[in-house]
């Protein structure tokens, strides 16, 4: 039987994934990762988080361990945040949290040491060609490039499965597959793990709806069962992501100016408060307003007026060093387009569009309007059926736009 970690946050979601663990007849050791951020201002508790999940570890006499990776959340995520916002970008720190912190340094230091590491994340792992049944069940599989021919199957199940060293399409690789759970699907925030990270993960629950986890832990008696599920950036915990910018780069008076008519229409604190496709907290009358374009340099903010304006959307946008989890898109991209769909945030649906590479980079193209592509955000791209995540790249500007 594998050694398995279980990577609780003492929320709902990951004490079912070790409820799972040992009704299948495992005894993981739990790791609770400490990553918020010390000091007087900027105080993130983790109690009632250790708390809950020594509830956890008792009730099915477990040990627990925390792991303290606060210098390196800072170092690595924090800094990437900061760098990313004084470039006028939009960053999605939970998205390299995961692939710097809970799935990197968390790695290194404890990770290495087990068969596997599970988590409370809403996706699945997907085989691409059959393979044989594995504890009684078969697993998985991608019966070719485009279409899905298999079910869902709890990753708990996969003991066993013979995983090759490296990425690849090939027979044995696995793919980063999406929730049952459209509303609570996670693979964007996991789309730029490594080949080698999603190899050593598993997800028990994604094969789940969230009300069935619910309904699980209920029944199962679990501490965190009723505790409301978290909200906002991973490391911020209870404090306003405007303080903590405000903090690390203070307060600077600019312009906020109508795109269409070029005149001033109030003012801002510094553009590094404000996204591309933000309506609420910009303080103007006569709404609504959203933000269509920032002028780093200037500190301007430009904005457009009214729920139909057009300006908030876009057809088109390019990825930045495009990060495959499996296998890269063929060459032949360059003169043929490819059907898939996509995310630029954490919404619960997907987009369906095209997928093309020039010089530039991958270009997505959608006939439906997009809101809000926000630069520095990460564009999430899928098959057209939204079953597999082939990875992300950092939305970008057009050279000559």
């Amino acid at each position: 039987m594998k050694n398995i970690a279980v990577l609780i946050s003492g929320g709902v979601d990951s004490a079912v994934v070790v409820h799972q663990l040992c009704e299948h007849g495992y005894k993981p050791d739990l790791h609770y990762i400490k990553i918020g951020m010390e000091g007087e201002d900027s105080s993130c508790t983790a109690e009632e988080d250790i708390e809950l999940s020594q509830a956890t570890a008792r009730k099915y006499g477990l040990k627990l361990e925390v792991t303290d990776l606060q210098k390196e959340y800072w170092e690595q995520v924090v800094g990437y945040a900061i760098g990313r916002v004084k470039q006028g970008l939009t960053p999605n720190p939970d998205v390299m949290c995961n692939r710097l912190i809970k799935f990197g340094a968390f790695e290194e230091r404890v990770g290495k040491y087990y068969d596997l590491v599970a988590t409370g994340h809403y996706a699945t792992r997907k085989a691409p060609l059959p393979a044989p049944p594995v504890g009684g069940r078969a697993l998985p599989f991608l019966l070719n490039d485009v279409e899905l021919k298999t079910e869902m199957l709890e990753d708990i199940a996969l003991e066993g499965e013979a995983l090759p060293p490296t990425g690849g399409a090939g027979r044995g690789a696995i793919f980063l597959g999406t929730a049952n759970d459209p509303v609570k699907d996670q693979t964007d925030f996991l789309a730029q793990l490594s080949y080698e990270q999603l190899s050593h993960t598993i997800f028990p629950i994604g094969h789940l709806m969230k009300e069935e986890v619910r309904e699980i832990a209920v029944k199962a008696g679990l501490p965190s069962a009723r505790r409301k599920d978290s909200q906002g950036i991973c490391f911020l915990g209870k404090i306003d992501y405007n303080d903590f910018l405000r903090k690390f780069m203070g307060e600077q008076e600019g312009r906020v100016i109508d795109i269409e008519t070029g005149k001033i229409v109030g003012h801002h604190r510094g553009f590094w408060f404000h996204t591309i496709g933000q309506r609420k907290g910009l303080g103007l009358s006569g709404g609504p307003w959203f933000v269509v374009k920032k002028n780093v340099k200037k500190n301007i903010i430009f904005v457009a007026h009214g729920w139909d304006t057009q300006l908030q959307y876009g057809h088109d946008f390019r990825l930045a060093d495009m990060h495959f989890i499996t296998s890269p898109f063929p060459a032949s991209l360059k003169e043929e387009e490819m059907p898939i769909s996509f995310k630029v945030r954490h919404v619960d649906h997907f987009m369906p569009g095209i997928i093309t590479l020039d010089d530039e980079g991958y270009h997505i193209h959608s006939d439906e309007p997009i809101q809000g592509i926000a630069p520095g955000q990460f564009g999430c791209i899928y098959d057209a059926n939204h079953q597999i995540c082939y990875g992300s790249g950092e939305i970008a500007i057009y050279r000559d736009r």
